[in-house]
């Protein structure tokens, strides 16, 4: 086709490629990124979610395939110290473990987009006291700046004080929409009252307790042959294995304990910066801010009042003037107080400035990226050095420690080599190590003894690999400086028992069955007849068994077990001259059947002010909870989530 009809039929087809889809072609295949959280501008928050818009106006954040990663390894590493031997690297290296840490990271973005957008950010201050909180960070509860700048460069990758200021910012910032919601949640004293008289409530309950059964009946053939089929889950051989191991104990190592002074000397001239304290500055600072987007008359107008206020501080009362003029709300108060600084922790041109005045000088303005700062130089506190004769005996010792570590680790290394020359035996990698070869097992998953019991050797152990090769492990540690190779030599897959061998066993269960059924049952029928008005008294009697009488029966009492004290409560609240009866099955068998005569409602007035202030701190704490998620969820919602899974 030609002429104008073909260019409108062309035009009609290219618009919804141009609106819908196309960015798919064009971007998607080549996404460099985990996630992507885009969100609409906070002057448009109605755009419409159409690629060009989305493109050329909506603010977005992306989460890289490194932030990700890191992400991940901390997430290992938390999980690995909280549940230490049982933690399982194969279950944690699932796809389900990575999207929740992906989606902890997009919730943290939506926050930050929603926090950016609504013009909220985190002073210096701010960050400055959050660093200072931080417990790694402190000595004898007070911060350190040495063990802060350690700590800094001891971290893979290492950080510069301003990354890590950085890092901090933005986590005071993505929490900023969330703590100051669920600072601003509260409870009615209607509230408080009505959970007051439901937790004071107290129920007058008689109980008896039907111990449980014993059967002792004839079980036919029929029987238990459809209770085994029935139940076969409950009657399988587990899996287990048989290996074979050689243990390497770096305790166990002999080492030369004498140290050579000069090496020591040596060392501490080569770490003489560990022994060293920093110089500190005691320093205020008063911010005039200049907004990001501020045009040359305004960043004027801001350094001119800053100068102004410089000239009166020169004179005058520095703390005042910060408490009167100082944007920064964190240190204002405190008439501008930034305690003490090392050379590092602030941004550059603060940092240049503040270390090269002297004490009691107050600086002209200087220029950052939050404004125009004012400062004043109270304090120097000079570094000190730490003599080589007070650190000796730790360096010994640390040295000391090196050559253990060094002799466990050259003979691991010589280990594992000749196992990897001869993966199908542990016979040469024991000889080239002067170590035996011991055997292990059979035994199942949780079972096994000694090193056959630790949570990583059993997990290699059932492994797929080393079950099908048969062949040599890498090594496993199992505490500092032990590890231990194996190789499985025999390998028994989980199979149903015959019913010859579980014959004993099927019948104990359908005795005990036949038991529990016979007391529930009997237990059943003593309910309806109290709820048909019979009292509990009588229909005890008729049975030959004793009733209790509880009055007043709190929550969470144990009367006779937690389990009966729940089950009174969820009952209904018993008619006039009625009861409302119920049963209760414990785990060793037996059955509390129980009647509830009457309710007495809990007495707000008796709860000391206290005990109301902490109550309503906690209902108030779930409130705010709750309505972070909420706020949370209804973000996510309004913004756009591109997630690519091939980057996890």
């Amino acid at each position: 086709m030609t002429g104008w009809i073909a260019i409108v039929i062309v035009i009609l087809l290219a618009i919804p490629f141009a609106f819908f889809g196309m960015e798919q072609y064009l971007f998607q295949s080549g996404a460099n990124y985990a996630a992507k959280i885009e969100s609409p501008p906070s002057w448009w928050r109605g755009a419409p979610d159409l690629w060009p818009v989305r493109k050329l106006f909506w603010d977005a954040e992306e989460v890289s395939p490194e932030d990700f990663r890191s992400a991940f390894e901390q997430e290992r590493q938390q999980s690995r110290e909280q549940q230490g031997e049982a933690f399982d690297p194969r279950a944690f290296e699932s796809l389900e473990t990575r999207r929740e840490v992906l989606e902890r990271l997009i919730d943290q973005a939506v926050l930050r987009l929603a926090a950016r957008d609504r013009g909220m950010a985190v002073g210096d201050a701010q960050v400055r006291r959050e660093i200072e909180q931080i417990p790694a960070f402190q000595v004898d509860g007070r911060f350190d700046p040495q063990r802060y700048q350690l700590a800094l460069q001891s971290q893979v990758p290492a950080r510069s004080p301003q990354q890590f200021q950085e890092l901090i910012r933005e986590s005071l910032q993505q929490s900023l929409i969330p703590t100051h919601l669920a600072e601003s949640a509260f409870v009615t004293p209607a509230q408080l009252d009505r959970l007051l008289v439901l937790l004071g409530e107290r129920r007058d309950v008689s109980f008896v307790v039907l111990p449980a059964a014993e059967d002792t009946g004839e079980v036919g053939d029929a029987e238990i042959q459809a209770w085994y089929q029935s139940h076969a889950e409950d009657f399988r051989a587990p899996e287990t294995v048989t290996i074979e191991y050689v243990e390497v104990d770096g305790s166990t190592l002999q080492v030369d304990e004498e140290v050579d002074e000069q090496a020591l000397r040596e060392r501490y001239a080569q770490e003489r910066s560990r022994f060293a304290q920093a110089e500190q500055r005691l320093a205020s600072h008063i911010l005039i801010e200049v907004p990001a987007d501020a045009d040359a008359e305004a960043q004027r107008q801001a350094e001119e009042k800053a100068a102004t206020i410089a000239a009166q501080a020169s004179d005058g009362d520095f703390a005042a003037l910060a408490r009167e003029h100082s944007d920064d709300a964190g240190s204002s108060e405190a008439g501008g107080d930034l305690g003490w600084v090392e050379q590092g922790m602030m941004v550059d041109a603060f940092d240049q400035a503040l270390f090269a005045m002297e004490p009691g000088q107050v600086s002209g303005p200087v220029r950052t990226e939050f404004g125009w700062h004012v400062l004043q130089l109270r304090e120097v506190r000079s570094g000190e050095e730490t003599p080589f004769e007070e650190v000796r005996d730790e360096l010994a010792r640390e040295m000391s420690e090196g050559g253990r570590e060094r002799a466990y680790s050259e003979l691991v290394g010589e280990v594992v080599d000749r196992a990897f020359r001869n993966p199908n035996s542990l016979e040469p990698a024991a000889a080239a190590g002067g170590l035996t070869v011991r055997n292990a097992g059979p035994f199942a998953r949780g079972g096994g003894q000694g090193i056959a019991a630790h949570p990583a050797v059993q997990r290699a152990a059932f492994s797929e690999s080393l079950i099908e090769d048969e062949t040599v492990s890498d090594p496993i540690e199992i505490g500092p400086a032990h590890s231990v190779l194996i190789r499985v030599t025999g390998h028994t897959p989980e199979r149903a028992l015959p019913l010859e061998e579980v014959r004993d066993r099927v019948v104990e269960a359908i005795r005990a069955d036949r038991a529990a059924r016979r007391v529930q049952a009997e237990a059943d029928a003593m309910v309806a007849e109290v709820s048909d008005g019979a009292s509990l008294e009588a229909v005890a009697g008729r049975r030959e068994l004793p009733v209790q009488d509880v009055p007043g029966v709190p929550r969470g009492a144990p009367i006779p077990h937690p389990d009966a004290v729940t089950a009174y409560f969820a009952v209904e609240t018993p008619e006039e001259g009625k009861t409302s009866p119920g049963k209760a099955v414990l785990d060793d068998g037996s059955v509390v059947v129980f009647a509830v005569a009457s309710v007495t409602p809990g007495d707000p007035e008796e709860a000391s002010e206290q005990e109301r202030q902490m109550l309503q701190q906690q209902l108030a704490l779930l409130a705010g909870n709750e309505d972070a998620a909420a706020v949370l969820r209804a973000l996510r919602e309004r913004m756009k989530i591109t997630v690519v899974e091939a980057q996890l």
